[in-house]
Formats: structure tokens, C-alpha cells, sequence
């Protein structure tokens, strides 16, 4: 599974502890919200956060931020209530320990960083396109098998990722996905579909264009494989290759200008953004 970002804590009952403690935070921002008479929508327009980050916060789901924590006790005439859960949330985070595989580690912290970011995907969506429903389905299928508490942090922090996506400005970003992606319903068809819903709306995300590789191609470009290239503020474009969770992150210069020309034929063999977001609602319209 590409793009993996692991947070482990020490042990399973830590782990529960935890995750029973972030889930009673988001019971008591809904109570408040409630209170308040703000929709999810409203209340994420007012705190500066997207209403999928404010719902998963709600549910337990999503390490809450300190930041929205303190913002939403103003917001909502909390009292300072939530502003000393704050304090406990930076207490909980400080006990976790994060066990990525060093080059993951750069990888995120380079991709949270970068002024553009493209990549070429054969196998599953990237991280930063899933929906939550996809991604906690990649992670339990994962063998060996992870405990409840490990999918359910391994799904927050790549949710807490995509908030790439709601940068100001936001990034140059590019994706090419092989057409076997989209005919995998990893998932069961209901989450395959509200991920292909999602393509969809990330596809006409100006700022953002989405390609797909027709299976039918006679020469495809890309057969070495899935691979990401960053470009960081002020350096030289980088690159990070994963297989089997073997991860490198590429910084040689001419091996990153060979895969940044072969992404350039990548996508010159792909079908267009426009064809690309064509087929994907076809893709839903046949269901």
C-alpha cells in the first residue's frame, strides 16, 4: 500500500486509551456545535477547516487539532471548556510514538512542504485522493492483519494529510491513474463509488488535473511502476518510489529528471483531464 503513514502507539491499551479519549473530545465540539445551532458546514466555514475534517473530528476518527480546539471555544461560546481539552489533546499526542519507516517520514514531511506534487498510480488511489471509507478498507485488508485502534490512526493520519488540498495556494498537482484502478472496487461497490464520486470532484479542482491510462494502450511509458515527484520551495525536484512497503526517496538529480521525463510521456499517452473525467462518470453513470 503506497503513501503509508504509520502511527503506532505503545501498546494496545495506550492505543484504546487513546482513541476512547479522542472520540469523548469529538462527542463533547458536537454538543457545543449543537448549542450553538451550527451545521457541520457552518461551523467548518467559521473555523477555517473542511466539513469532512470537522465530521471525522466529531466521530473520533481524526486526531483533533489544538488549533481548531481552541478556535471552535471561541466560536462556540464554549468558556474555556474546550481550550482546556486542548491541553490534554497536546498530553495525548505526546505519548504517541510514530514508527514510519524513515524515507515515509521524509516523504511526508517534503510532500506537507511542497509547491508541486505529481504522481503515477497502477495499483490503488493515491493517498491524497482517497476518501475515508477507502482508505480504512485498504488498511484492513492489510496482511499481517492491524488492530481496530492501528487502522483507525492509520486512517486519521492520512486523512490529516489532504489537508494539502485546502492549502491557499494550493500546490501544482497532477495524477495519472492506471484505468485498472477504477475498475477495482476495493471496498464493496458503495465505497468504490463515493471514491470515483470523489475523483470526480477533485478532477475539476482548479489547480488540478487528473488523467487516466486507457487499458487499451499499445505503448505505455509507466510499466516500471508507481511513483511520486515533489518539488520543494526554493530545491531541486525529488522523487519516492514504494514497493512492499520498501520505501526510497529519490534526490540524485539525473535519476529524478529521467522519471520526471518518463511522467512527461506518461501523461502525453493518457487521456486528457476532460476525457479522463468523462470516463469516470460513465464509470458511475453505469452503475
Amino acid at each position: 500500500m503506497a503513501d503509508d503513514e504509520r502511527v503506532v502507539f505503545e501498546d494496545d491499551e495506550l492505543s484504546d486509551e487513546v482513541s476512547e479519549f479522542f472520540s469523548a473530545v469529538g462527542k463533547q465540539l458536537k454538543l457545543f456545535r449543537e448549542q450553538a445551532g451550527l451545521t457541520q458546514r457552518e461551523f467548518a466555514r467559521r473555523a477555517g477547516y473542511s466539513e469532512n475534517m470537522i465530521g471525522s473530528v466529531e466521530r473520533g476518527r481524526r486526531t483533533p487539532r489544538v488549533e481548531l480546539l481552541e478556535a471552535a471555544d471561541e466560536l462556540l461560546g464554549a468558556r474555556g471548556a474546550l481550550k482546556i481539552v486542548a491541553e490534554d489533546v497536546m498530553k495525548a499526542k505526546a505519548k504517541m510514538r510514530l514508527t514510519n519507516p524513515a524515507f515515509s517520514k521524509a516523504f511526508t514531511k517534503e510532500e506537507s512542504q511542497a509547491v508541486e506534487i505529481h504522481g503515477y498510480s497502477t495499483l490503488l488511489v493515491p493517498g491524497l485522493l482517497q476518501t475515508e471509507a477507502h482508505a480504512r478498507a485498504l488498511y484492513q485488508m492489510r496482511r499481517p492483519w492491524l488492530t481496530e485502534g492501528e487502522v483507525e490512526q492509520w486512517v486519521a493520519a492520512r486523512m490529516e494529510r489532504q489537508e494539502i488540498l485546502n492549502r491557499s495556494p494550493l500546490p501544482v498537482l497532477s495524477w495519472v491513474l492506471d484505468e485498472s484502478v477504477l475498475q477495482r472496487p476495493l471496498g464493496g461497490w458503495d465505497v468504490h463509488l463515493e471514491q470515483l464520486r470523489r475523483l470526480v470532484a477533485i478532477g475539476r479542482m482548479w489547480g488540478v488535473e487528473l488523467q487516466v491510462m486507457p487499458l487499451d494502450r499499445t505503448e505505455q511509458a509507466g510499466m516500471g511502476g508507481p511513483f511520486t515527484l515533489l518539488t520543494p520551495s526554493g530545491r531541486p525536484q525529488i522523487a519516492y518510489v514504494e514497493v512492499q512497503h520498501v520505501n526510497r526517496l529519490i534526490t540524485d538529480s539525473e535519476e529524478v529528471r529521467r522519471m520526471a521525463a518518463r511522467y512527461s510521456s506518461i501523461r502525453a499517452q493518457a487521456l486528457t483531464p476532460q476525457e479522463s473525467l468523462t470516463l469516470i462518470e460513465k464509470m458511475l453513470g453505469e452503475r
